[in-house]
């Protein structure tokens, strides 16, 4: 299984930005797609999660409306549309895919190289 993660780069406060991310070798094990976030020194955070189908979706309360992840089953791709950023929002991006319902990175099994993000005011 592996990931590819793009559509990273600097912003403007307020702006958008669309995170893509491909993933190859689909297997049983790659059934929930989840976005996260690293911000210098702090900790990994839960962004979104959802399956192939967009049934399950999940979204960090804390960025409920400005971020939306959706996925296209027939192209193995995962999306993070992300709106009104702020210098907060400034971090490094990963995808990750697993077999578990979770906001817990953890939980999934293979990652992407990351993506940097930089919103600047």
């Amino acid at each position: 299984v592996q990931l590819q993660a793009s559509g990273g780069g600097q912003v403007q406060d307020g702006g958008s930005l669309r995170l893509s991310c491909a993933v190859s070798g689909r297997t049983w094990e790659t059934t929930v797609m989840g976005w996260f976030r690293q911000a210098p020194g702090k900790e990994r955070e839960f962004i979104a999660r959802t399956d192939w189908n967009g049934n399950l979706m999940e979204h960090a309360d804390s960025l409920k409306g400005r971020f939306t992840i959706s996925s296209d089953d027939a192209k193995s791709m995962v999306y993070l549309q992300m709106n009104s950023l702020n210098t907060e929002d400034t971090a490094v991006y990963y995808c990750a895919v697993g077999s578990q319902y979770s906001a817990v990175a953890a939980h999934y099994d293979y990652w992407g190289q990351g993506t940097l993000v930089t919103v600047s005011s």
